[in-house]
C-alpha cells in the first residue's frame, strides 16, 4: 500500500479505502484482466470446434463443454465485481473447475471418436490455468 494505491503483481486492484466491514477495494473492469481475454478465447475456440460435432450430441456433450467454457469467463467477471479480494477468489476458484470441466470433456470427446487427437485447445487452457493459479494467490496476498 502506498498513498491509498495497492497494485498486486497482476496490475488488477487500483484503489484500498478502509471500511466499517473492512478493506474495500475499488477494481478495473474485468475486461482488462489477460486471464479473462484468454478464457474468453477458450470458450470461443470450444464453440468453433464444437460447430462441427455430431447433431446427436447437441444436448449432451456439445451443451456440457459449451457450458463449462462459458463458465470459465463469466466466473471471472463476477469475481472481479465483488466488493473483496475473498469474494473474487470464490469465484477464480468455480473458474478453475469449470475449465477442469472443459478440459475433461475435450478428452471424453477424443475418446468417444467425436475429435480426431487434441482439440487444439490444450495449450490455451494450460495457459488460462496458470494465469487463474497467478491470480489467485495474488487474492489471497490482499489483506481482508
Amino acid at each position: 500500500t502506498h498513498n491509498g494505491v495497492f497494485i498486486t503483481r497482476h496490475g488488477f486492484f487500483t484503489t484500498v479505502f478502509l471500511s466499517t466491514e473492512g478493506v474495500v477495494m475499488k477494481m478495473r473492469s474485468h475486461k482488462d484482466l489477460d486471464v479473462w481475454k484468454r478464457s474468453m478465447n477458450l470458450a470461443t475456440g470450444v464453440y468453433e470446434l464444437t460447430r462441427t460435432w455430431p447433431s446427436n450430441e447437441q444436448y449432451g456433450i456439445t451443451s456440457q463443454v459449451r457450458r463449462a467454457a462459458v463458465s470459465v469467463p463469466s466466473n471471472i467477471a463476477e469475481g472481479a465485481a465483488r466488493s473483496s479480494a475473498k469474494d473474487f477468489s470464490r469465484f477464480i476458484d468455480i473458474a478453475q473447475g469449470s475449465l477442469a470441466e472443459v478440459e475433461t470433456q475435450l478428452e471424453l470427446a477424443g475418446r468417444i471418436g467425436i475429435i480426431d487427437g487434441d482439440s487444439g485447445l490444450e495449450n490455451e487452457i494450460i495457459s488460462v490455468r496458470r494465469m487463474l493459479g497467478g491470480l489467485k494467490k495474488s487474492l489471497l496476498r490482499v489483506p481482508s
